[in-house]
C-alpha cells in the first residue's frame, strides 16, 4: 500500500513538472523571439516531444478510438503508450494555459500600448537572430542561397508584398498549420510566423474573447459571444493538428538530411522578420521622432531581455 501511495505521489509530481514545462514552452511560443522548441531543448525534453508528436498517426488515433470494443482494447492500450499521452496531456495543458494568459495580455497591449509592445517584439526577434546565428556558418554557395531565400521571403511578407488575404476560415487553418508546426521546431517561434502572416493580434484577440466569453457563461453571458471567437479557435486548432502531422514532419526530415542548410534557412527567415512588428506600429502611428525614439527604446528592452535570458540558461542553440 505504501508503494502504491508513493507511486501515485511520483506520478503527480511528474505531471506537475511536465505542466511546468508546458508553461515555459507556451510562454516562449506566444512571444516572438525564443521558440518553444528551443525551450524544450534547454529543459531536456525535446527528444521525447518529437518522438511523441511524430508517433501521432491516423492509424494510432483510430486504434485508440476503437478501444471501446473489448477485442480492440489491447491495441488501443499499446497505441496510447506509443502516443505518450501521459507526457503530452499535461504538457499541452501547460502550453494552453500560458498561451491564453499571454494572448490576453497581447490583446490588451495591442490596443493600449502598441508602440511599446511591438517595439519590444522587434528587439526580441533581432536579438534572437544574433544568439541563434552565432552557432551557424554560411560556408557554401548553397548556404548563401538558403540565407538569401529565407531573408528575402520574410522581408517580402513583412513588407506586405506577399500576404494572406484577410482572415477567412482557410487563412486561419493555414496560419494554424504553419505556426503550430513552427512551435515544436528549434529556432523559430510560432508567434513570429503569425506576426509575419498578419494574424498575430487578430488571433490573440479572438482567443482572449473566447476565454472571457466562456467565463461569462455561468453568469448569463451570451452563447453567441462564445461561438463567434470559438469558431476561429477551432479552425486554428484544426490547422495546428494538420500541420503537426504534415509540415512538422517535412521540416524534421529536412533537418535530419540537411541539418545545417535547413537551420541557415530558418534563422535567415527570422532575420528577415525583424521589421515585421514595425508594420503594426505603422498601421496606427505616424513615424514621428517621438514614435521612433519610443520604439527604439522598447526594442532595446527586448534585446536586453533576450540576451539576459540567454545568459541565464547558458546560451541558445538552434540544434
Amino acid at each position: 500500500m505504501e508503494y502504491e501511495r508513493s507511486d501515485a505521489v511520483d506520478d503527480r509530481l511528474e505531471w506537475l513538472r511536465t505542466y511546468g514545462y508546458g508553461l515555459c514552452m507556451g510562454t516562449a511560443d506566444a512571444l516572438p523571439g525564443v521558440s518553444g522548441g528551443t525551450v524544450a531543448l534547454l529543459l531536456g525534453f525535446y527528444g521525447r516531444l518529437i518522438a511523441a508528436v511524430t508517433a501521432f498517426t491516423p492509424w494510432r488515433a483510430a486504434a485508440v478510438l476503437r478501444g471501446y470494443h473489448p477485442d480492440q482494447r489491447t491495441k488501443a492500450r499499446e497505441a496510447l503508450l506509443e502516443l505518450d499521452l501521459g507526457f503530452l496531456l499535461p504538457l499541452g495543458v501547460g502550453i494552453i494555459t500560458a498561451v491564453v494568459i499571454v494572448a490576453d495580455a497581447v490583446s490588451n497591449l495591442a490596443q493600449s500600448h502598441p508602440v511599446a509592445m511591438f517595439g519590444f517584439f522587434t528587439g526580441l526577434i533581432a536579438a534572437s537572430v544574433i544568439t541563434l546565428g552565432r552557432s551557424l556558418s554560411i560556408s557554401s554557395p548553397t548556404h548563401v542561397a538558403a540565407a538569401v531565400t529565407g531573408t528575402g521571403l520574410a522581408l517580402l511578407v513583412a513588407a506586405d508584398i506577399v500576404s494572406l488575404p484577410g482572415s477567412g476560415p482557410m487563412v486561419i487553418v493555414l496560419a494554424g498549420a504553419i505556426a503550430v508546426s513552427a512551435m515544436i521546431l528549434p529556432g523559430i517561434s510560432g508567434s513570429l510566423i503569425l506576426i509575419l502572416l498578419g494574424q498575430y493580434v487578430f488571433l490573440s484577440s479572438e482567443l482572449s474573447a473566447f476565454v472571457h466569453a466562456l467565463g461569462d457563461l455561468p453568469g448569463g453571458g451570451s452563447l453567441a459571444a462564445v461561438t463567434d471567437p470559438g469558431t476561429t479557435v477551432v479552425l486554428f486548432v484544426i490547422g495546428g493538428v494538420t500541420g503537426l502531422v504534415t509540415i512538422a514532419r517535412i521540416v524534421r526530415i529536412a533537418l535530419d538530411r540537411r541539418r545545417e542548410l535547413t537551420l541557415v534557412f530558418l534563422v535567415s527567415l527570422i532575420a528577415g522578420s525583424v521589421p515585421a512588428p514595425l508594420t503594426n506600429i505603422a498601421a496606427t502611428h505616424a513615424w514621428t521622432t517621438g514614435t521612433i525614439t519610443l520604439t527604439a527604446a522598447w526594442a532595446g528592452v527586448g534585446v536586453i531581455a533576450l540576451f539576459g535570458l540567454e545568459y541565464l540558461v547558458g546560451g541558445f542553440d538552434p540544434e
